[in-house]
C-alpha cells in the first residue's frame, strides 16, 4: 500500500523527502485532476491532502469521505494553522442531521 500526497509546493516537496509521492494543485482544476488521477491508481491505499486542496474541491472530498471506505483520505491543516472544520460539523452535514 502507497501513499499519495495532494497540496502545496512546500507539503509535497517534504513529503517526497521521505519517498511519498504527490502532486502540487494551485487552482481548482488541478486539484479536481489530482483527485481524479489518484482514485484511477489501484495501488494507493492513503490519500493525503492538504486543507488548501480540499478546500477547492470540498464537495468532493466530503461527498467521498461519507461514501467510500478506501484509499483512507486524510486531511492535514494548512501551513501554520489548524482544522477549520471539525468531525461533527463534517458529520452533520454528511447525513443531513445535526447530532
Amino acid at each position: 500500500m502507497e501513499y499519495f500526497v495532494i497540496g502545496d509546493e512546500d507539503t509535497v516537496l517534504g513529503f517526497s523527502l521521505v519517498g511519498v509521492s504527490g502532486t502540487t494543485c494551485r487552482s481548482e482544476s488541478e486539484a479536481k485532476s489530482a483527485w481524479n488521477s489518484v482514485l484511477e491508481h489501484h495501488e494507493y491505499g492513503v490519500i493525503i491532502i492538504t486543507e488548501d486542496v480540499a478546500d477547492m474541491i470540498r464537495e468532493t472530498v466530503d461527498r467521498f469521505l461519507f461514501s467510500e471506505s478506501f484509499p483512507l483520505v486524510v486531511e492535514i491543516p494548512r501551513k501554520g494553522g489548524k482544522f477549520s472544520r471539525d468531525l461533527r460539523e463534517l458529520t452533520n452535514e454528511a447525513i443531513g442531521v445535526s447530532i
